[in-house]
């Protein structure tokens, strides 16, 4: 997961909610965090292939939606294409000098912040 600050200008990492194989868990762990962080919007990253189509797993993340809208009652749910934000996040962490051992526990939370400052950057496009 990651954050912004209220102007939604810039985002920071925050944490990994990991996949326990209890969506309704996992629900909650992120319900939570939005909570405690005074989340208005919760961008999920949605897996489309390479050609922009929804293949199984962006599939699989439009199915979900549904249960964690349902959760998340008075905060907006958005999608967010998040082809490549694993490989930039890698470039980034390698560019920075982050051994692959150190950036395996951080890579889900820069991906995350990797996608939240692209919808961030693709929302102040169309204002």
């Amino acid at each position: 997961m990651a954050v912004c600050d209220d102007r939604r200008t810039v985002a920071t990492p925050l944490t990994t909610v990991r996949r326990v194989g209890d969506r309704k868990a996992e629900h909650e762990a992120i319900a939570a965090l939005a909570a405690e962080h005074g989340v208005t919007v919760v961008v999920v990253g949605l897996p489309l292939s390479l050609d922009g189509t929804d293949g199984p797993a962006a599939r699989s993340v439009r199915s979900e939606l549904k249960g964690l809208r349902k959760r998340l009652t008075g905060v907006e749910v958005v999608t967010c294409d998040e082809r490549l934000s694993t490989v930039t996040a890698h470039d980034s962490l390698r560019r920075g000098g982050v051994d692959s051992r150190r950036g395996r526990a951080v890579v889900d939370q820069l991906a995350a912040a990797v996608i939240l400052q692209s919808w961030i950057d693709a929302a102040a496009n169309t204002r």
